[in-house]
Order: C-alpha cells, then structure tokens, then sequence
C-alpha cells in the first residue's frame, strides 16, 4: 500500500456558499469537506461567476493563467485560489464566459461549459506543487465532457495516465443536447469517429451527459433507489439503454446535509433554538411564522408548508388538484418557490386567506423558518434523484409527506400505526387522491394522539443524514480504482485520564483449589533482583527454604534501607511502592539474623531456636519461608525437644504454610510471641483470602521432602548461601503478597526503627 493520500480533483458548475441555485451546489458545498476528513486531499474546481461575493474574490489569490483551445479558439484561463475548511477551491476565470448574472439560462450554455469541461482538464498540469490528480470527479452535465477530453485529447501524457474518472448524475432530466455542429466548431471531436459515435444522441444531436456515461471510468448517482430507476425506460430519459449497459460501473450513494448548517438548536435564523431534548422552541417557531405569513396563529390546525421549485417534477400537478381539498379540511400550506406554478399559488393564498401562504421568491432565512416552524412538509415528486428537503425537514421535527421514489423512499419510512415505526408519511403512485389521503393520516394522527406524534417527531430527527457515511462509501470507490492508495483513516488520539494510584497490588485470578500437590521441586523464576545464588541456596530457593528469623537492624541501617526503598519505588508504577519497601526491610534484617544463627553451634539448637523466636517477634517483616521457620521455632520454644521434634514441626508447618503463605504471615506479625507461638496452624490457613492463595499458587512447588529438608540443614549451614537465598526470595514473594502481608497494627516492643520503617512503609 503506498502511503500517498488520495488526491481529488472535484468539478461542479455550482457550489455553496459562493452559487447555489440547486441540490448540487449543496452537494459540492459539503461532499468535500467531508472526503477532506475521510483522509482525502481535495481541490473544488467551479467558474468564477460574476455573482460570487466580494467577500470570497476578496481573498482570491492567483495562482496560474493559460490558454485553452477551443474548436479554433484559444480562450484564456485563469486559476484563483481560495482555501476554507482545508479545502482548496480552483476559480476558472474566463470574463467573457462565466462574468454574467446567473449561472445558466444562455444562448451560448454549449460553448460556455465545453469550455469549462475542458479548462478543468488542463488545469490538471497547473495543480499546486505536491498535488497529483488520483480522481477527476465530474457532476452532472456542465463538466460531462470532462471525461471525453482526457481520453481523446490527453491520454497519451504520462501526468494523465493515472488520472480515473467519476461521474455522478444529480439529474438525468438535464443532459446537455445540443446541434451537431458543435463537434467541430466547439469540441474539436468531428474527425474522431469514435467520439463523434458516443457523443451523438441522434442524426443531428450531440448529448453531453452521454459522452461521460461512455467514457468514465466509475458512474454514480445520489441515491440507491434513483441508480435503479434510470435504468428503466420510464425515468432514463433515453439512456437507460446505455445505463443497463454499464450497470456493472453504476452505484447510487445517498446524498447528506451540512448537519452544522442546518440544526435547529443552533441555527441563527430561527425564532427560537430547540433540541429533541427540548421542543418548546418549535411552538414559538410556529406562531411566529404563523404570524409572519399572515397566517391564523392557532395550535390546533396543523401547518404544512413547501420549499421548493414550482415545477412538474416536484409534483405541482399533485398540489394544484388536491390543495381545495386540504385546504377546506382544516390544515394550513405555505408555500416558497418560483417557477411554473407560481400563477395557481397566488390563487389558492387570495381564495383561503388566513389558510394558505404563498411567497413567491427564493429567501434562504425564510426557508431556515419555515423548516422549523412547520409541522408536515410536503414533497410529492414525479421523479427525486436524492432531494435534500426532505432530510433538512427531519431534522427539524417537520415531518415529511413525500412520494416513494428515488430518494425519496431511501430516507423517508412510512409510520407504522401498529408499532410506532415511521418518520413520516408516504403514498406510492402519482395520484392527487392518494398525496391527499397521506396528508390526512398525518393530519388525524396530529389531532387525535398527540403522543404518537411527538414520538414519529422524535424518530424522524434521530436520523442520521452527515456526509460522514457518504463520504466513505466514496471513498471505497476511489479505493476500488486507486487499490494501491490506502484509504484507512487514522484512529483519533484520546487523552486517556491517568489511573489513580491503588494502595496495593492487584490480586491474581485464584488457582483451582484441587490442584494436586508437585512432590517435585521445581526452579524459581528469575527476577532482575534477585542474585544468582550459591549451590546450597540454589537446592533451597525453589521450595522457599526456612530463612533464619530475621533480626532488628540498627536505627541507622534502617534509615538507609528506607533511602533506598524510597528510590526504587519511584522508579516503579505507584502499585508496587508498598511491595520495594518491604523487599528491601526484609532482606536487611535478613542479614543479621543468618550471621547469628551462623555462630551457634549445633548442640544448643534448641536454646537459638528460642531466641530466633523473640527476635522474629520483634520484627514482624517474614516472607512464606520465614512463616514456615518462625513458626517451627516457636512451636519448639514452648515445647523444648531434641532436633527431630524441631523438624517434624517444621515439615508439618512448611507444608501448610504453601497455600496460605499470607494468612500465615500476618498471624504471625500480627500477634505478639506468646499468643503467635500457640496459635493452631489449621487456623492459619483457613482465614487465608482467596487473593492470598492465588499468590502463593506457584509455591506449590514445595514438597514435603525439600522442607523438611531444609528444615535440618537450617541450623549447620553457612550464613552466606541462606542470606544469598532471602535476596533471591524476597523480591518476588513480597511483590506477589504486598496487599496480603500488611504491617503491624501494634509496634514491636523491641525493634522501635522496624516499627518506623513500618510506619513509612505504610505512607508510601
């Protein structure tokens, strides 16, 4: 995959917020930036019209000019560049062409878009730096020739060679015929037959719209629905024949809606703001336009309204026959629109006055109130490729009463009066009796279960129509003509909030308690601690050999020993501070205690166990070994012996000691010397938590053989190796029982520095 993003070059003859006249010009305004953050980089190419305001030519700058030949001409062509929103948009100057008062609607419309058609092709040389055109996405017929100049003129350099084309239908009703004679006198094409073929609708035609279908590489239109539809004879047009043809290149990828533009709880242009959360706002906004359009100001008659072009195809012959009906039934209409049907609107507002609304004019603001102020909006379409109104009105909380066709019937479903399903109100035919009966279900369920309503309102603005799944259905298309070009999008960093830091570690998941016991001793795990031991402490260490108790340290030494404890827990996470420290108090007061126990003699074992006793008393730091050791010895103290009476309570201990190490560590540091030496061992191991016996898990390892092993040799081995084996122990066994093994709730009696460091252990 290369790591190359990919880069879009996007046509349009319109586009928001600098000429919209229509559908595409919202389409060209919002699909962009949403590619841009799909992970596109995207250029906006659109005719600098005289219209555009001061506001954008202002803060044009010019970035290149060139000739464009035309037929016999040459025309000039300027690039003025404007960046907004990360997305750069490209002006095609031409004055003579594009300097006019409207977009289209000229004798010359012909020659007009041939030549942007072809300018946008040859800008493709004058891209900025670091820009290589993956995609030349054209929209509907003013760029439909596009395509056909690329392959028939350019093909041949290799800066074009990569370039796949995109075609996308916004309306197949507009394709852009015009006179044969063009070919050559415009286009240049009437000495390539092969172009002259495709490009001819007739003898004595030329169809734009069908030039691209032949010649694109990949044809989209803006809905699901409409892709299959024009195939058909009945909404083709006259090219569902070609349409079927390609269908293997032919998707429909539904439009979406600037969801920041057009959003009721923030839109400055309404009366009052509102959310689904808070509706209240809607029934100012009602009486308020109610008032505007000098309209009765009532509740209780539903108010439908219209914003669209006063057309045949949005459906006018629908309205006209059936708005005496709606009208006289109790709902009120506005209307906003030019176009054909402006005549007949004018006669229903004079006939119902206080009832209909018409305004005949285009008025963005009034169109932002009307969405909001309304209850119903009425959309019957003879054909809709997508329609955005329908989605706008949604989003408003205005439900909307539409045909099913085209985009229509992908993003309007009809209300389920059995399971409350629906966002709004639909009829299938073109039929005036059938538009007035769905008006009626919406008007009756207005007035006769208003809860049902408000629920239908609130699922109609839950709908999501943002670009965003849009803009990555089309980025799968680039995808499938660019395969090399990854289009994954980079997951978004998130601040993770820091953990608070726990007072102990965490328990490890219990291990089964019928596990049977190892009857051989298997070898510790290294830790980076741990010192590699001698070969006497090396048989010990795998079944956690009784440690000599260990002795108090000087007040000095023990301030030391926390120094450094306090060093190593900083460089650890917070969970393991408890954990360092009590590793390194117990190797320090390991130390002495093996020295002492080194000196005694044999003979006089039981007279050091006694005292090894008291001292371990005194302490109350142990690790699982020194539990198994203090505990033999102070069975022997209250009882004394000879030396096999000393072992076997040692192996009895040691073998229970395993699977309750915890328990049986703060019993004994717990409890004072005479209570701990005649505390029962059953007891121990019994109040040991489960968290303790998931840690000494492992410690399974120990048999019955290597304790009472240990257990003799305790007494005649050399201090060296034992001390070489708590350092080795240690760390691990007090890193996996920090939270069981707490320190003391009562000081030693004795040993006043342990007890400090026990209390700073604590803190820390």
């Amino acid at each position: 995959m290369s790591d190359k993003k990919m880069q879009v070059v996007f046509a349009s003859a319109e586009a928001a917020p600098f000429v919209k006249t229509g559908g595409l010009g919202d389409v060209a305004g919002s699909l962009p930036r949403a590619l841009v953050a799909a992970g596109a980089d995207v250029i906006v190419m659109v005719p600098k019209y005289g219209t555009i305001a001061s506001e954008y030519t202002d803060r044009m700058e010019h970035v290149a000019d060139f000739y464009v030949s035309l037929g016999w001409r040459n025309e000039y062509c300027g690039l003025e560049r404007l960046v907004i929103d990360g997305v750069t948009y490209l002006f095609i100057d031409n004055e003579r062409y594009f300097k006019r008062d409207y977009p289209y609607g000229f004798f010359d419309d012909g020659e007009r878009f041939a030549f942007f058609s072809k300018a946008v092709t040859e800008s493709l040389q004058h891209l900025p730096e670091g820009f290589q055109c993956d995609v030349l996405h054209c929209n509907d017929w003013h760029t439909a020739l596009a395509p056909v100049f690329l392959r028939e003129f350019y093909q041949g350099l290799p800066l074009y060679e990569r370039v796949k084309t995109v075609f996308s239908i916004h309306n197949i009703a507009f394709q852009g015929q015009y006179a044969d004679t063009i070919l050559n006198d415009i286009l240049g094409m009437a000495h390539i037959p092969n172009a002259a073929r495709q490009l001819r609708c007739d003898e004595r035609s030329i169809n734009y719209m069908q030039g691209a279908l032949d010649y694109s590489d990949a044809i989209t239109t803006v809905s699901p629905s409409y892709a299959w539809e024009i195939q058909t004879p009945e909404y083709g047009e006259g090219l569902d024949g070609i349409l079927r043809r390609r269908s293997n290149v032919l998707s429909g990828i539904l439009n979406g809606i600037d969801t920041d533009a057009w959003n009721p709880a923030t839109d400055p242009m309404i009366h009052a703001n509102y959310s689904a959360a808070d509706m209240s706002g809607k029934k100012a906004c009602k009486a308020a336009l109610q008032e505007e359009l000098g309209l009765e100001v009532r509740d209780d008659r539903p108010l439908m309204v219209m914003v669209t072009r006063l057309t045949r195809q949005k459906g006018m012959d629908l309205v006209t026959y059936a708005l005496d009906r709606i009208l006289s039934g109790g709902v009120q209409v506005a209307v906003l629109g030019t176009g054909d049907y402006e005549e007949p609107m004018r006669y229903f507002a004079n006939k119902y006055p206080g009832t209909c609304a018409a305004r005949i004019t285009f008025d963005n603001a009034l169109s932002h109130r009307m969405y909001a102020g309304a209850d119903m909006f009425l959309m019957p379409s003879l054909f809709e490729p997508c329609g955005l109104s329908q989605m706008i009105a949604m989003r408003y909380g205005t439900l909307p009463v539409v045909r099913e066709t085209g985009g229509l019937r992908d993003t309007v479903a009809p209300y389920n009066q059995f399971t409350g399903e629906g966002t709004g109100f639909t009829f299938a035919n073109f039929n005036g009796d059938e538009m007035g009966d769905a008006v009626f279900r919406g008007a009756r369920l207005y007035w006769d279960d208003h809860a049902a309503w408000d629920q239908l309102v609130q699922n109609a603005m839950a709908a999501d129509f943002s670009w965003v799944r849009s803009a990555d259905e089309y980025m799968n298309l680039y995808h499938n003509l660019h395969p090399e070009i990854d289009i994954t999008k980079p997951e978004p960093v998130v601040a993770e909030p820091e953990p608070a830091e726990p007072t102990a570690v965490e328990a490890e998941p219990a291990a089964p308690a019928s596990e049977p016991a190892v009857t051989e001793a298997e070898p510790a795990p290294k830790t980076e601690q741990a010192a590699e031991p001698a070969d006497d402490a090396k048989a010990e260490a795998p079944a956690k050999a009784e440690e000599p108790a260990p002795k108090a340290e000087p007040a000095k030494k023990t301030a030391a020993k926390k120094t450094t404890a306090s060093k190593t827990a900083a460089k650890k996470p917070a969970a393991r501070k408890t954990a360092a420290t009590k590793s390194t108090a117990t190797k320090a007061a390991e130390k002495p205690a093996a020295k002492a126990t080194a000196t005694k003699p044999a003979v006089s074992k039981a007279a050091a166990t006694k005292t090894t006793a008291a001292k371990a008393t005194a302490t109350k730091t142990t690790t699982k070994a020194t539990a198994s050791k203090a505990t033999a010895a102070k069975t022997t103290a209250k009882k004394p012996s000879t030396a096999s009476a000393t072992k076997t309570a040692t192996k009895s201990t040691a073998t229970k000691a395993a699977p309750a190490k915890a328990a049986a560590t703060k019993t004994t540091a717990d409890k004072p010397a005479t209570a701990a030496a005649t505390a029962p061992k059953a007891t121990s191991a019994k109040t040991a938590p489960k968290a303790a016996a998931a840690k000494t898990a492992p410690a399974k390892a120990s048999t019955s053989k290597a304790a009472t092993s240990s257990a003799a040799k305790a007494t005649v081995k050399s201090a060296a190796p034992k001390a070489t084996a708590a350092k080795a122990a240690a760390p691990k066994a007090a890193a996996q029982d920090s939270s069981a093994a707490t320190p003391a709730d009562k000081p030693a009696p004795k040993a006043k520095s342990v007890s400090a460091a026990k209390r700073t252990t604590r803190k820390r």
